[in-house]
């Protein structure tokens, strides 16, 4: 596995390994990811519907693997799984989504569906964060690195942080510690 990232590893310059700048509020979301964790999968476990539940299992099953490979950049399929908040648990349906490799990680962008997202992920800390934008579909958002630092979310544009995890060639997740809308806690689960 590591064998294969090394060919895309030297390709990217020495600054993509710089840590991105994340607006301080999206910084405290990550600080409180297991916090924000555990009351949404409470909340989801507790009053989610059997089949949700199974969903959510299935997004959570597998160990991460090295974060970025060649082998991500693509169209992917991708499905959001919401716990907490407004609802116990809710999984759509799968929307379409793609990465592309930058030169400091990998662009990622949710394609379809009502509500969409487009940031990139690169590491901080040791591990593999997203930071986007998300939007209803038919606004045109900023960039990330465009939102003020005091940016709130207007209802229909909010910035997006996440923690990405590669499962395997075929299985990818991003978890969304304390969203702008809806709820507690996003998975976004992408598969091939």
């Amino acid at each position: 596995m590591r064998l294969r990232l090394l060919p895309l590893l030297l390709l990217l310059p020495a600054t993509a390994w710089a840590e991105p700048t994340l607006r301080p509020a999206d910084s405290a979301r990550l600080d409180n990811f297991y916090a924000a964790f555990g009351d949404a999968i409470t909340q989801a476990l507790a009053s989610g519907e059997a089949e949700d539940i199974a969903a959510v299992t299935r997004a959570l099953s597998g160990q991460p693997q090295v974060a970025f490979s060649a082998d991500l950049q693509g169209d992917w399929s991708c499905r959001t799984i919401k716990l907490g908040g407004v609802s116990p648990l809710v999984a759509y349906s799968p929307f379409k989504c793609r990465f592309t490799a930058t030169d400091r990680g990998f662009a990622f962008e949710k394609l379809t569906g009502s509500q969409l997202t487009r940031g990139e992920i690169t590491l901080r800390d040791g591990r593999a964060i997203y930071a986007g934008v998300g939007y209803v579909s038919g606004e045109t958002p900023p960039t990330y690195a465009d939102l003020p630092a005091d940016f709130t979310s207007g209802g229909k544009v909010q910035s997006d942080v996440a923690v990405f995890q590669r499962i395997s060639p075929t299985r990818a997740r991003l978890l969304f510690p304390s969203p702008a809308v809806e709820s507690d806690f996003d998975i976004l689960e992408l598969t091939r």
